[in-house]
């Protein structure tokens, strides 16, 4: 299973939103350059961490972004389903996917639903407090 850019990109965007204070608006534009994102690309993307409740925008100027929940409680495994929806390895296992005539007597559906159920667990057991403590710190941050 491969992730494609735009979740790689979302996860990078709320870690970076997590080491700033919750109470603290980030500008999509500083996160744009502090993550080297297209401006126009992480407008995309911040709209699906919206509208699933993980980010909360703040107009004016002191506006921006910042995370709707606690670091220690995101996860990976909701950032990743705000953007791709299901994290089901196989389509007949996506509850939006298409429904296989096959799958009830289908030789390798338990191998395919054991690997979703390990990609859930761990994706949804890795918090973004846990990220962002493994992030290394911006080279002006760490000359402090």
């Amino acid at each position: 299973m491969k992730f494609f850019t735009k979740s790689r990109y979302a996860l990078r965007v709320m870690i970076e939103l997590a080491r700033h204070s919750q109470k603290q608006c980030i500008p999509l534009k500083y996160i744009a350059e502090r993550q080297g994102i297209s401006l126009k690309y992480l407008e995309q993307i911040i709209v699906p961490l919206s509208r699933a409740g993980l980010v909360r925008s703040e107009r004016g100027s002191q506006g921006g972004y910042r995370l709707a929940l606690e670091p220690a409680k995101c996860t990976a495994g909701q950032v990743l389903r705000a953007i791709e929806g299901s994290l089901a390895p196989v389509e007949c296992l996506d509850p939006a996917g298409k429904t296989c005539e096959f799958r009830e007597r289908c030789p390798s559906v338990k191998f395919w639903r054991g690997m979703g159920e390990c990609i859930d667990g761990y994706a949804d057991s890795v918090t973004l407090q846990d990220l962002a403590g493994n992030c290394p710190s911006a080279p002006a941050e760490s000359q402090s």
